[in-house]
This record gives structure tokens, C-alpha cells and sequence, in this order.
């Protein structure tokens, strides 16, 4: 029986929504064999490391690309459209079960995970004690904004079209 290991920053989020840091290839027998990929979202704007994407021709897996940058000081901040994209990617049942990483799965994924708290009615205070939980030991304030002033109309919108909310466990 061999051993598997899940990426840094591993965790279950909803159903069968995951997130993590960087997958490498010690991490692909996990994604593949535990947890039946379909999907992976990343959120870094980068060219995708090509032994990555051999695993995921090899696997069948589908990747999705949302290139963010983090929300840093002074002028950078994730702009809301792109966080719906991913949102819209995450959300469809026909890409689960997904995998949601940028490099670290601390803050592009940590905002993207708020942002599905929010669709869940989590309180504000969950869900930053969730985002700083895996941010440790740099949570960011922008971040946190971010999540709060995030206007998820139109993915609700999008998401009650299609019958994805309410989540399920």
C-alpha cells in the first residue's frame, strides 16, 4: 500500500471542494487515487510547470487557469470579475471534485475560500478566523476587505440559475 501525500496547506472545504498550496509530484497520487480529481483552479498568472501538466494529461484531470495577483499594498488588489470567474469554476458540480491552489493556499485561495463562507451565511468573524488560520503567520488586512466588500450578487445570481446553492456537505 503505498503512501500519499497531500500538498502543504491541504484541507477539505464543502462537498467536494478542496484547497491547498502548490501541488508537486509527490502530491499527484493523492489527487488522483484519494480524491478523484476532475478539476484544478489555480489562481497564479504564471505558465503552469509542465510536469504538472503532464500529470493532469496523463490523469484526465481538467485545468483551469484564473490568474490573480494577491492583494498587496498600495495599488494591488484582486479585481472582483475574476474572483465570480473562479467562483463560477468552483461552484459547477460538473468540475467537482475540485482542487482550488495558488502558490502558498494562503491568500488568493484564502479570499477565494472567504468568498464561498459568504455564500455559505457564514458570519464575517468565521470566516476571518478561517482566512488567518491559513494565512499564519502573514494574514493580510486587504484580504480580509477584500472578502467583506466582495459583491457576490452576480455569482449568486449565476449560481441560482443553475441550482449550485445551496452548497452541500
Amino acid at each position: 500500500n503505498k503512501e500519499v501525500i497531500p500538498p502543504e496547506n491541504f484541507s477539505h472545504v464543502v462537498g467536494e471542494i478542496y484547497r491547498s498550496s502548490f501541488p508537486r509530484q509527490e502530491n499527484f497520487s493523492f489527487l488522483h487515487e484519494r480524491l478523484k480529481l476532475k478539476s484544478i483552479l489555480v489562481l497564479i498568472p504564471e505558465e503552469y510547470p509542465q510536469e504538472n501538466l503532464n500529470f493532469l494529461k496523463l490523469t484526465g484531470i481538467k485545468l483551469y487557469q484564473v490568474g490573480m495577483s494577491g492583494n498587496k499594498e498600495p495599488f494591488v488588489n484582486i479585481p472582483s470579475h475574476l474572483l465570480t470567474k473562479a467562483l463560477e469554476i468552483v461552484l459547477n458540480p460538473a468540475n467537482q471534485p475540485i482542487l482550488i491552489h495558488s502558490n502558498r493556499g494562503k491568500h488568493r485561495t484564502g479570499c477565494l475560500i472567504g468568498c464561498i463562507r459568504k455564500l455559505q451565511n457564514w458570519s464575517l468573524t468565521m470566516i476571518f478566523d478561517e482566512y488567518r488560520r491559513f494565512a499564519f503567520p502573514k494574514a493580510r488586512a486587504l484580504d480580509q476587505q477584500f472578502i467583506e466588500m466582495y459583491d457576490d450578487d452576480e455569482i449568486k445570481r449565476i449560481a441560482s440559475k443553475n441550482n449550485w446553492l445551496p452548497l452541500q456537505w
